[in-house]
């Protein structure tokens, strides 16, 4: 080979060599393991020789390429000198200033407690979490060390290359970035499981892994409840639907009874108007009592009907809880979720006949069943009620409230006076069973008798006065003087004239100035 040939094939071989400088990074690839070294080739003219503890163990395969550092272009031996750690140590830490300016979460591993907080490896690179930002707290140290945690990058210094680390603000972001990918994973009419966390009187917060949404205490059952604490306990786990979502006020609403079917969807069809149904009594009031049909199938009974004769009914003393009844249904209103029932319409109508059965004049028995200011209810025949007004109770006496003459319990006969089936009232006369005395009254004191009375009452518009027992009359306020009056007290004795007698009405008109 000539000198001219010399150079031409030196001049070849020089452009197969890369230009390399030092401290600069380049890709080389693995051709020789050895017990303490491994050769990499990257494309100079002599191959780099690496001590084998600079690198991984799952990095050490003949043909791997990798990143290298140059340290020395050529060193005493006329060899490259490159280093697999540095360039990882570089690499590492131009990623740990990337994840930095991005605010992104690091992997590190607490390896040392130290005065004041940890030392955490991050891609090799040491970092110093302080026990303020550490979250660690309560968690014993065996349980620290040597594992993996996320942690924010909080502080860098490039010219030492360390770190200041926060555990605190990772798992707050991690909180936050679960819980934003739960918001994003929710739909409406979804089934999620959640963790019952609170109880309150309108509802309970459930627990969806980070977010809380509420399940209304109307949105718990079909059947009416009157507490959550019915239907749910602290910690259950339960499977809830999603009804609504506002990630603007970060509320969600949630239902439990729309995983089931509405009992009033066909309600219509299962309970006619007119049609007889089982029920049970489940709450009772002054009104009326709620019977429930079916699970979250309600109906009310008016007291108005539970009887065609019985009158001021007080329900509580009629019915209990757990009542098994016999129902009539008289309406239904699906859009407002309401039944009206009846107890009464099983039965026939006692007001149908009346007036047939308690014909005006004929005298009837019956019991005394209760008293009002103003008269005494009797209990006739088929549970009928009649009314005998006080003003019917007695021809001559003043009769101030029923039970001056009757007692309760008592049996009684009676005139009947007025049927009105219409307005289902019986009028009764109790004075009626015998003649009407004014008649002979009136023989007996003739207009100016003058006698002695007894002082009964005292009143705004005069004084009453005893003629003879069960026998008053009125001594006009414009018939005795003031002063007079004033003196008077119940039982004295009063010098009277008659100056009216009222065969009709059955009063006498009195004066005391004879």
């Amino acid at each position: 080979m000539n000198n001219e040939e010399k150079i031409n094939l030196q001049q070849l071989y020089n452009q197969t060599v890369k230009t390399i400088h030092e401290d600069e990074m380049i890709k080389g690839k693995i051709v020789s393991i050895r017990p303490k070294e491994v050769l990499v080739d990257v494309g100079f003219k002599s191959e780099g020789i690496i001590p084998i503890n600079e690198f991984l163990p799952e990095e050490l395969q003949i043909g791997k390429e990798l990143d290298f550092f140059v340290e020395s272009i050529e060193n005493e031996v006329g060899a490259i000198v490159l280093s697999r750690e540095k360039a990882r140590h570089i690499q590492g830490w131009s990623k740990i200033v990337k994840q930095y300016e991005e605010g992104s979460l690091v992997d590190g591993i607490p390896y040392k407690k130290v005065k004041g907080g940890f030392m955490v490896s991050v891609s090799g690179i040491d970092g110093f979490l302080p026990a303020s930002l550490s979250a660690f707290k309560g968690i014993p140290e065996k349980e620290i060390l040597n594992r993996i945690f996320k942690f924010k990058i909080i502080k860098t210094n490039n010219l030492r290359r360390t770190l200041i680390l926060s555990r605190k603000e990772a798992v707050q972001k991690e909180k936050q970035e679960a819980k934003e990918k739960i918001w994003q994973g929710l739909k409406i009419g979804q089934t999620v499981t959640g963790t019952v966390k609170a109880i309150t009187d309108f509802g309970a917060f459930i627990d969806l892994g980070g977010v809380d949404g509420l399940l209304h205490i109307a949105d718990m059952s079909w059947s009416k409840i009157s507490h959550p604490s019915e239907i749910v306990a602290l910690g259950d786990k339960i499977e809830v639907m999603i009804l609504s979502i506002d990630r603007q006020q970060e509320k969600i609403s949630l239902g439990l009874k729309q995983k089931l079917p509405d009992p009033w969807q066909d309600v219509e069809k299962k309970y006619a108007v007119g049609s007889k149904a089982k029920a049970k009594v489940v709450n009772i009031t002054n009104y009326g009592i709620f019977v429930e049909l079916e699970k979250g199938v309600e109906g009310l009974i008016h007291t108005s009907e539970i009887s065609w004769t019985k009158r001021n009914i007080k329900p509580s003393e009629m019915f209990a809880i757990g009542d098994i009844l016999e129902v009539q249904v008289l309406s239904i209103d699906k859009e407002n979720r309401r039944i009206s029932l009846s107890l009464k319409q099983l039965e026939p109508d006692p007001w149908q006949d009346v007036e047939q059965r308690f014909q005006v004049g004929t005298k009837v028995s019956g019991k005394v069943r209760g008293f009002t200011d103003y008269g005494a209810f009797v209990e006739l025949d088929n549970n009928l009620e009649g009314l005998i007004h006080v003003s019917d109770m007695s021809w001559t006496r003043k009769v101030s409230h029923p039970q001056e003459v009757l007692k309760k319990g008592q049996k009684v006969e009676v005139i009947v006076l007025s049927v009105d089936p219409q307005n289902r009232r019986i009028g009764l006369g109790l004075k009626q069973l015998q003649p009407n005395p004014w008649p002979e009254i009136a023989q007996r004191y003739p207009l100016n008798t003058v006698l002695e009375a007894e002082v009964v009452s005292i009143t705004e518009f005069g004084v009453f006065v005893k003629l003879e027992p069960d026998l008053e009359g009125l001594v006009y306020a414009s018939e005795i003087d003031k002063e007079l009056v004033a003196r008077l007290k119940p039982k004295d004795k009063l010098k009277v004239k008659v100056i009216r007698v009222d065969i009709q009405q059955g009063k006498i008109g009195l004066s005391a100035k004879v």
